[in-house]
């Protein structure tokens, strides 16, 4: 049975045993990260925690509304047993229909039967680091391997202490500029990376020019098996001297050889895409479901009002 739970009945303990014991398991589920991410957040149940749906949402307008919270690339139905399509879309149909708006991602292992919902396959890229470095070596486009080599000219330093501010510092003054993240973004981003850093599932990178100028750096978090590429920054010196395809190899340097995979958390942009792709990791797709239950022309007022 499929419970809906307000977030002051959910059991923490036992959600975050069910997010630890899922197959499909990530921590972005985690209780702790959506208390971060998300200013409201609630849930559907199944049975004892055997499975769980997060509900992360607003309200504008009067209206209840489900969102997809910043630094958070994907949730959806996890589960400790068998997921199957039919569960994957009674779960979506016990969403509460006070809900009347969602555009929210599922996870890579929530499969829905094609034609039910309104839905996008978006991108990730994921390599695994099982093998030596010189197998994952071979695998690097030939453009990659080029700025790789053009890098390791410039004296850059690598660096696997680097404070979540100097990294987040050089992003907002660079592409941040560009992005429609704001100081509340920011803050929750640092938040993130501090209460990680505790946990133990933060970890920073950075990469230092010649003359000692921080040129690029990255944050991590750790979910399961995986290193999510959760954060990065990068400064004009930075491009020019390839600094970033620099710290990503010396990380794949120091991590391959395990059971491990690297992922980047990305990207439906081309470019970056293709970056990803230089060293040689696999495309994953995961859902992304649209809900509207307004009639027109609510339902283009209120997707024009909230932006989507």
């Amino acid at each position: 049975m499929i419970r809906y739970l307000k977030q002051s009945e959910i059991d923490t303990d036992k959600w975050d045993q069910c997010i630890d014991s899922s197959f499909n398991g990530m921590t972005y589920a985690k209780s702790w990260y959506l208390d971060l991410v998300a200013e409201q957040w609630e849930a559907m149940v199944e049975n004892d925690y055997e499975r769980v749906f997060p509900l992360v949402f607003r309200k504008k307008f009067g209206i209840y509304y489900l969102y997809q919270p910043v630094f958070t690339q994907q949730l959806g139905i996890f589960s400790t047993t068998l997921l199957t399509e039919d569960t994957v879309s009674n779960f979506i149909q016990s969403i509460p229909k006070h809900f009347g708006f969602a555009e929210i991602n599922l996870n890579t292992f929530n499969k829905v039967g094609e034609g039910k919902f309104k839905l996008l396959n978006w991108l990730n890229h994921e390599l695994d680091l099982i093998e030596p470095y010189e197998l994952l070596l071979k695998n690097y486009s030939s453009n990659l391997k080029r700025n790789l080599k053009k890098a390791y000219k410039e004296k850059l330093t690598f660096s696997d202490s680097i404070k979540p501010d100097n990294i987040i510092k050089i992003f907002r003054e660079n592409r941040g500029s560009t992005l429609s993240l704001n100081d509340h973004d920011y803050n929750i981003l640092t938040r993130i990376a501090y209460a990680g850093i505790y946990k133990g599932l933060i970890k920073t990178y950075g990469v230092y020019t010649s003359t000692n100028e921080l040129c690029a750096g990255v944050i991590f978090l750790q979910s399961k098996k995986k290193k999510i590429f959760l954060f990065s920054g990068l400064t004009e010196q930075g491009k020019k001297v390839n600094a970033m395809p620099f710290l990503i190899d010396q990380f794949i340097q120091q991590n391959n050889q395990q059971h491990m995979t690297l992922d980047f958390e990305g990207s439906n942009d081309k470019n970056l895409a293709r970056f990803y792709k230089s060293f040689g990791s696999k495309e994953i797709n995961y859902p992304h479901l649209k809900i509207n239950h307004f009639a027109f022309p609510l339902n283009v007022l209120f997707k024009i009002a909230k932006g989507f």
